[in-house]
């Protein structure tokens, strides 16, 4: 008596056919051997949109990160300032200017008293490159005042920092 069941037909079949199965097997290999160059292409593609839109989004936080810098190292120098006025009993001329900060004046008047140097660095340009703007007295009749003039470096263009606005 045969029974009739799918298993079983399958295994007959495979036996009078041995090689069958490796056949499917190169068979499906062959079918499926890599990508296309179109789809690498798409590939590539897609890639790129998802890189330039991270790109775009990454320069609006490097121009707030400029200007968080500069405010701070504003702040920092008016610190400084402020301890270089308590030793010398006065602010750095604006000939002197903020170098009188890191290393003893020698133009006049020359503080005898001078104890620094009241910075942890020497000065560096803000962060676009351009030289800090000291000014004695400052502005709305402050002591002194310290200015960023932003990415142009020009006064009055957009973009300024200075110690005596928010």
């Amino acid at each position: 008596m045969r029974k009739s069941s799918r298993g079983s037909h399958s295994l007959q079949h495979q036996a009078r056919r041995p090689g069958l199965p490796l056949q499917r097997a190169f068979r499906s290999l062959r079918s499926q051997e890599g990508w296309t160059f179109v789809e690498t292409l798409i590939v590539i593609g897609i890639i790129l949109i998802l890189t330039s839109t991270v790109g775009f989004m990454a320069f609006r936080y490097v121009d707030k990160a400029r200007v968080v810098a500069a405010r701070n190292q504003i702040d920092e120098l008016s610190m400084a300032l402020h301890s270089y006025y308590l030793d010398c009993k006065g602010y750095p001329t604006a000939q002197q200017g903020l170098d009188a900060l890191w290393e003893k004046p020698v133009l006049e008047p020359v503080p005898p008293e001078w104890d620094g140097p009241y910075l942890t660095k020497k000065i560096q340009n803000d962060p676009w490159g351009h030289p800090y703007k000291y000014a004695v007295p400052g502005p709305n009749g402050l002591p002194f005042g310290i200015a960023s003039f932003g990415p142009s470096g020009v006064e009055g263009a957009e973009g300024g920092i200075a110690s005596w606005s928010n």
